[in-house]
């Protein structure tokens, strides 16, 4: 039972698993571009302070995420996903945010969808992290947001 693949006994596979790093990675690459951008823009005060936030989390899980597509022996993309040109062509900081919190969302929902699928239990823990980090950060935006 402990040779059976992990697809057959419902957990998902490795070219699955890996397609699923390697979107993740290129969605964090884009966030942290976007936030270290819109901290420049943002110059000083709660915005910088809050992109810059974001930014580290952003980072910090693509070297996560790298990691762990190495460690199963493939190659991590560098490709930075398409959400980074959709959220830069907004000027207003304020709009710009809650279209970043927006993409943080969708990370969310893909790692909730994700993780009972995962049987690494290194990887899950991991991604749960990961997980707890990116509801945190919608929680500072929208405070940030309110506050603004």
């Amino acid at each position: 039972m402990h040779d059976a693949d992990d697809a057959y006994m419902g957990y998902v596979g490795k070219d699955e698993l890996i397609a699923f790093l390697n979107e993740l990675l290129e969605a964090e690459s884009a966030g942290a571009r976007v936030t270290l951008m819109s901290a420049r823009d943002a110059g000083a005060g709660p915005i910088a302070e809050l992109m810059l936030t974001i930014h580290r989390d952003e980072t910090h899980w693509c070297a996560m995420l790298i990691r762990q597509i190495k460690m199963r022996g493939e190659t991590p993309s560098t490709k930075i996903g398409a959400f980074y040109e959709k959220v830069m062509a907004i000027a207003d900081l304020g709009e710009r945010i809650s279209f970043l919190n927006r993409g943080q969302g969708w990370v969310v929902r893909k790692l909730r969808d994700m993780l009972p699928r995962v049987r690494d239990e290194a990887l899950r823990s991991d991604l749960t992290e990961m997980l707890r980090s990116h509801e945190t950060n919608i929680a500072l935006a929208n405070g940030v947001g309110e506050a603004g």
